[in-house]
């Protein structure tokens, strides 16, 4: 292949400099995407209104794409790592996941009841409200570890 003309002059001799480029867009884009995602969720456990595993599932996910180290941080993490590796293995949410995440719904339906909204608004709410909560209670929840379900069949 002979080199072609680049705008200052010199001569460009890799094809390949625009797919590495690219490559590094993509890797940097899913990072940007994770760490954000990683701090919407570290606000969101200190915030009740904002849901912290959600985004640190969207951050778990992202990192898978762009950035393996903060994946693996993230997985190992003792709170929430086996809440994301229940969800890739078996889409599954513990069962007091949903309680809490049922009850911050009515909370919120409550809130929006007294809030100064136009009607259409708050029905749509609840609505969105009851389809999230209906769909979530559907999920599976994480099966016990080999060991403990063992243990539990033979007490």
């Amino acid at each position: 292949m002979s080199p072609a003309p680049c705008a200052a002059g010199t001569m460009r001799t890799s094809h390949y400099a625009p797919s590495v480029l690219i490559h590094w867009t993509r890797q940097m884009l899913w990072r940007l995407l994770a760490a954000l995602s990683v701090l919407l969720g570290v606000i969101g456990a200190f915030l009740p209104v904002l849901p912290t595993v959600p985004f640190l599932l969207l951050a778990a996910w992202a990192a898978g794409r762009g950035w393996p180290e903060l994946e693996a941080k993230l997985l190992a993490h003792p709170k929430y790592g086996p809440m994301i590796i229940h969800w890739r293995e078996q889409g599954a949410v513990p069962r007091r996941a949903k309680w809490l995440a049922s009850i911050m719904m009515c909370c919120s339906a409550v809130m929006l009841w007294f809030s100064p909204v136009p009607p259409w608004v708050r029905g749509s709410v609840w609505f969105t409200l009851i389809v999230v909560a209906t769909w979530l209670w559907r999920r599976p929840e994480p099966a016990p570890p080999p060991d403990q379900g063992n243990q539990a069949s033979a007490g």
